[in-house]
């Protein structure tokens, strides 16, 4: 698989300067990890389930997770669990796992990690692992134990990805105490934790709140403060620390062609350049927050998304290109740290590139330009999105 592979040949050749590479579940940890993308979360209850996830596929997402926790009601448990493992036993027979997303399963409970890598048997090829909630370093080591379990009884690669939403997080008193209990429990499992999620929802339940679709999570001085404090301790660049992916967006469009209404009649209308029109959709469809938020997590260290509904995806994977300038750059510090240091002039004449302290920010966006391509120069995140969209 590869991202903005769902283009045509021709499409991807204008608007990229560096194609993305292709990637696969057996790719290393780092890059898996980058190329999560927009993960798009699915109930696990929905009888499509494996019509969708293909469907999916062939539409640009590459990392979803199948849900049998706060996506579906207590009672529907068992019933979602039969229909994920049938779903993914036709997927199985069917193709064998190609041209398939990276698919992750959201648990309740350690032993339905160890049930379903049973149930499953062959189908279990088709996971690269397990989505934990309310992750905490008291309740997480057992469904570590149960994926490591069953790992050895499937012979196969599986990865976790805890989610941070607890109370203890929220509250100010524990949120040290817990933030370094994890930090420890990750470090000796380091080998199968993919990425750390942030579950904003949770976390604002705490406290009854609920962002606008006018807000972004960092609008909320709280949730802020969560996800400050979450990088500051499982996001250094130091090799302590992990991916951690932005929070969800709760708002998607009332209808499901968002991007294909006429725009209104305006005299104006047919002279607006096509860029243009682009933003100006996106502000009609109430997307201008989720286009901000993405900004602010790529300037708070997060990478990727949780998404809830699909017409998200395409803004989080053309906002993960790399643009033109950022290649320059990172090229221009790293050449210049192997060179021992220093400061120097962008390329682009605009900022001060320094080389120690800018190095591991650089060695980061070449990984995002190996996994998203880099943007030809002259193209812009309206171009690239509006090609995603036509």
């Amino acid at each position: 698989m590869r991202h903005f592979g769902h283009l045509a040949d021709d499409v991807r050749n204008r608007l990229f300067h560096e194609q993305p590479a292709a990637f696969d579940r057996d790719s290393p940890a780092d890059v898996l990890a980058t190329a999560l993308g927009a993960t798009l979360y699915s109930p696990a209850t929905r009888p499509t389930l494996a019509r969708d996830i293909r469907r999916q596929a062939a539409r640009g997402v590459v990392s979803m997770v199948l849900c049998l926790e706060d996506a579906i009601a207590d009672h529907e448990v068992a019933g979602a669990e039969h229909n994920l493992v049938a779903q993914l036993a036709e997927l199985d027979a069917d193709s064998g796992g190609a041209d398939l997303p990276l698919l992750f399963v959201r648990v309740r409970a350690p032993e339905q990690i160890t049930d379903l890598a049973r149930r499953l048997g062959p189908a279990l090829r088709l996971l690269s692992g397990f989505v934990v909630p309310k992750f905490t370093e008291d309740s997480g080591l057992p469904f570590l134990e149960a994926l490591t379990g069953a790992e050895e009884a499937g012979g196969q690669r599986l990865f976790v990805m805890p989610v941070l939403e607890s109370p203890e997080l929220a509250h100010l008193e524990s949120r040290r105490e817990q933030l370094f209990g994890i930090a420890r429990l990750l470090d000796k499992h380091r080998e199968r934790v993919l990425a750390v999620r942030l579950g904003v929802t949770d976390l604002c339940s705490a406290y009854g709140l609920r962002r606008s679709p006018d807000l972004t999570a960092y609008d909320v001085a709280l949730v802020a403060q969560v996800i400050g404090d979450v990088v500051n301790v499982l996001g250094r660049a130091d090799g302590t620390g992990f991916t951690v992916t932005g929070p969800v967006w709760e708002y998607f469009p009332l209808q499901e062609r968002m991007f294909k209404p006429q725009l209104r009649r305006t005299p104006f209308a047919e002279a607006t350049p096509p860029a243009d029109r682009v933003r100006q959709r996106l502000i009609e469809h109430d997307l201008d927050g989720l286009i901000r938020e993405i900004e602010l997590d790529r300037a708070n260290g997060l990478l990727g998304k949780t998404c809830i509904h699909p017409s998200h995806v395409a803004a989080v994977h053309a906002l993960s290109v790399v643009t033109h300038e950022e290649l320059c750059d990172a090229r221009d510090i790293l050449q210049q740290h192997r060179g021992g240091g220093g400061v120097s002039r962008s390329t682009y004449t605009n900022k001060m590139n320094e080389a120690k302290p800018h190095r591991a920010w650089a060695e980061r966006v070449l990984l995002r330009a190996e996994v998203f391509g880099v943007a030809r120069a002259e193209v812009s995140f309206a171009e690239l999105l509006s090609a995603c969209v036509a």
